[in-house]
């Protein structure tokens, strides 16, 4: 079994989870899972530029099989999961609530709700296989907001079903962690206010540190 550390991140490609992987890269090897190719390479290059190490997994979250192997191979390979950072996310248009449409509710719970489910399923053994298996989760909470029906309720869902998972492993591990970043000016956000002045906005990089510190 391998001595280094091993930090599974779903949602590595940009953003918060690009930023994760960076700052984790630096004692962990990093395993990145995303669909967009070219982003994961450009994210190993950064990390390699560090003196880092990375092992890109171009899957989508929401193909239970694709996600069964690759939690197969980091059992055969490194024999458990230190880390699971969790970033991945579906954030559907701002729509008024009558006028939500059925393909983004139905991407949105797949993604924000289902996939989390399966994941926590397939990752918890490797975690348990660690002296100190933890996972890391992010809070948005915008349940409630007028026009934000669809993301609002599928991560409000997605927080509901940690939470539980959370109190369910307070004795026995692993560490479940919810966070809430700052404001960053991610694709995610831009998406939900485009014109934003940005310039107020935490980076991700700043949050990556900030929000790891929690957790240690």
């Amino acid at each position: 079994m391998s001595s280094q550390k091993i930090a599974l991140i779903t949602g590595a490609s940009r953003g918060l989870g690009a930023a994760m992987a960076e700052t984790l890269a630096t004692d962990h090897h990093i395993i990145a899972v995303a669909k967009t190719t070219g982003a994961l390479e450009e994210l190993d290059d950064s990390i390699q530029a560090a003196g880092g190490q990375a092992t890109l997994a171009p899957m989508d979250i929401t193909n239970p099989d694709a996600m069964a192997q690759l939690c197969r191979s980091i059992f055969d390979r490194w024999g458990r999961l230190d880390l699971w950072v969790h970033t991945a996310a579906h954030a559907a248009p701002l729509a008024p609530t009558p006028h939500l449409d059925t393909k983004d509710l139905a991407k949105s719970i797949a993604t924000n709700v289902q996939a989390t489910a399966q994941l926590i399923h397939m990752v918890e053994p490797l975690l348990n296989l660690s002296e100190n298996g933890r996972a890391v989760f992010f809070d948005d909470p915008r349940a409630g907001e007028k026009f934000f029906g669809c993301y609002g309720a599928s991560k409000a869902a997605q927080i509901a079903l940690v939470k539980s998972w959370q109190a369910e492993t307070a004795n026995i591990g692993p560490k479940v962690y919810i966070l809430t970043p700052s404001p960053m000016p991610t694709a995610i956000r831009a998406r939900f206010y485009p014109g934003e002045d940005r310039t107020p906005l935490s980076s991700t990089k700043a949050q990556a540190t900030q929000l790891l510190a929690q957790i240690k």
